[in-house]
């Protein structure tokens, strides 16, 4: 009985609490006994809203789960509800409290960006924006960008070099030779010229594209009627690029100089998610779709609230949200989207016409990312199932661990984890270490270091213990995990060495189990041989891509670092001016002697020792 008047008594202190929260706009916390946060969440009125959590009965299994674990109340009062909306979210971001949806998208969105020189380039960009450069975005994923840099290249022609190499430039570059520049950095166009392909750039981009191929044509008349043929041709060229560019990516002509965002939630038994697509200038430039986290018990229209407050919040609006189903509270994120974005922002969710076509194909979009999700999910649960019975691991083997070693004859070395949880691959989780004061190639030690510095952590309490440890090496890498382990103390996880068969091929991989030695060699279709191999490889290509980082760097520095009278601070100035060392490397010996402190001994030095 005394845990019941415990709850009792719990209960009288926070309905005291709540009988003096003022009946004004603002945001509230709830907390646990530990100051742990549970909950966020915003009021018209602080003291209605709150209350009517503890004078309901009929609340969901994730609300009365809450409030069982509810020790204290916070609030903070602001001035009205767009204010409470806005801190809530930011609350929200950085506490992430285990009862609120959180939508995850840890990257920001990539921008293609020309910037503001008198020569701009064009650029692909993720971060804050500044004013002085024009953007055009976001765009869901890096791609599109790339691509679209791409595009813009082949018809506009516009310069995409750092400014560092675009300021040493003494003459063109491979891209003007192959038609995808017209060189500013060396005056092979006029600045009239260059500008005006600017802002045909601009037009391209803002959807005004049929304004652009008239303006074209009329330039390709006048300068046939001048006899400039071959400059006619070029722009007929454009021309034609402009027009099968727009046959196959424009949406709707009727809609071709607006920015939309298409949102769509379906909450299934598999789950919910929401998927987001974008028309920029009128070009559908793709999709994506997010899967929440803490979702149990949210609605469709509340998981599209949290997502348009959390995604909107911190990114630039478009003019026009299409939405299905309707957020919950549309009209204050209509209210402060507008507020933020200093415009008119449209939140629509029964559109007409092609935008509706537009919805249902996001819907649909929704649903199948769904259902792969399950199908994914479902295979990796077998392959682990099959893996669990062929090792005879425990039942309760969840968390997979793997390591491998990458470096170049000893060069660089860097050792690799990477995670197996929850029924996939954990990118978040993944580490690198850098392997420092051993012999050379030595990958026993190599691999000794990486599992001491994993492991006397998590034998000490930080962190968690995985259930199955895969060391990529055979029985010589396996016994140094052994050592380790019984040196830090850790006995829990099971240790199994991944070993290349005779071969070295694919499905001949042999598993040897630490605490037999005994070698089991599934076969090359077994699902559970299908999983190691997926995190084997991840652990190797992850292995592989922090080496040749780490050996690109070294490389940098050490070129110049070898050269006599070349400090950090020339080295700095050096890689600053011609934008890195491929720069150094092609400039001449009057190119480095404008770089300040370089003499022309020195230069000449530096010339021959990079190309020697």
């Amino acid at each position: 009985m005394e845990p019941q008047k415990d709850r009792e008594a719990q209960l009288a202190r926070l309905l005291e609490t709540v009988k003096n929260l003022p009946h004004l706009p603002g945001v509230y916390r709830y907390l646990d006994a530990g100051g742990n946060v549970l909950y966020v969440g915003k009021a018209i009125d602080l003291r209605k809203r709150v209350g009517s959590y503890f004078q309901k009965t009929d609340h969901s299994p994730r609300i009365r789960l809450m409030l069982n674990q509810v020790d204290r109340i916070e609030t903070t009062v602001v001035r009205s509800e767009s204010e409470a909306l806005l801190l809530e979210n930011n609350l929200i971001k950085s506490l992430s409290p285990r009862y609120n949806i959180l939508f995850r998208d840890d990257k920001s969105y990539p921008y293609l960006m020309l910037s503001g020189h008198a020569y701009p380039r064009l650029a692909y960009y993720r971060g804050a924006l500044d004013r002085k450069n024009q953007y055009f975005g976001p765009f869901p994923n890096g791609f599109v960008v790339k691509e679209s840099i791409q595009l813009l290249q082949k018809v506009f022609r516009l310069r995409t070099c750092e400014d560092s190499v675009f300021a040493n430039r003494s003459r063109p570059c491979l891209l003007y030779q192959i038609k995808r520049c017209s060189a500013p950095c060396t005056h092979e166009i006029s600045d009239e010229d260059y500008r005006q392909d600017v802002a045909s750039a601009v037009k391209f981009f803002s959807g005004k594209t049929s304004e652009l191929l008239e303006e074209l044509g009329a330039r390709m008349r006048r300068l046939s009627e001048e006899w400039k043929y071959e400059e006619a041709a070029a722009v007929r060229d454009r021309i034609q690029a402009l027009a099968r560019i727009q046959e196959k990516q424009f949406v709707s002509s009727n809609t071709s100089e607006q920015d939309v965002d298409i949102l769509a939630c379906v909450d299934t038994p598999g789950g919910l998610c929401v998927n987001l697509a974008m028309v920029r200038g009128g070009r559908h430039v793709g999709d994506k779709n997010l899967f929440p986290s803490h979702a149990d018990g949210y609605t469709a229209a509340q998981a599209l609230d949290a997502f348009i407050a959390q995604h909107y919040l911190e990114r630039s609006v478009p003019s026009l949200i299409l939405c299905l189903p309707e957020p919950e509270n549309s009209a204050t994120l209509t209210e402060t989207l507008s507020q933020l974005a200093g415009r008119k922002v449209v939140i629509n969710s029964n559109p007409n016409g092609e935008r509706r076509v537009w919805l249902e194909m996001a819907l649909k979009n929704a649903e199948l990312a769904i259902l792969q999700r399950q199908q994914h999910s479902s295979s990796q649960e077998a392959r682990l199932a099959a893996l669990i019975e062929a090792l005879d691991l425990p039942d309760t083997t969840q968390r997979i661990e793997c390591f491998d070693i990458s470096h170049t004859m000893g060069e660089a070395t860097v050792a690799s984890c990477v995670v197996f949880d929850r029924g996939d691959m954990q990118p978040k989780e993944y580490r690198r270490y850098n392997i420092d004061g051993i012999t050379a190639g030595d990958d026993y030690a190599a691999m000794k270091q990486v599992l001491t510095r994993r492991y006397e952590k998590v034998a000490a309490g930080e962190g968690v213990a995985p259930d199955l440890i895969l060391i990529d090496g055979g029985k010589g890498q396996l016994a140094q995990a052994e050592a380790v382990m019984a040196e830090v103390g850790l006995f829990g996880p099971v240790l199994v060495g991944v070993a290349k068969g005779e071969t070295r091929k694919a499905g001949l991989e042999q598993l040897v189990l630490a605490e037999t030695g005994n070698t089991v060699q599934l076969p090359r279709t077994h699902p559970g041989l299908h999983l190691v191999q997926q995190v084997r490889d991840e652990s190797h290509r992850f292995a592989i891509t922090g080496h040749r980082a780490r050996r690109a760097k070294a490389r940098v520095a050490s070129s110049l670092e070898d050269i006599d009278g070349v400090g950090p601070k020339r080295r700095q100035k050096l890689l600053a001016r011609f934008g890195g060392l491929q720069g150094v490397k092609a400039a001449s010996v009057e190119d480095l002697m404008q770089v300040d402190g370089i003499s022309r001994s020195l230069a000449e030095t530096i010339y021959a020792a990079l190309r020697g």
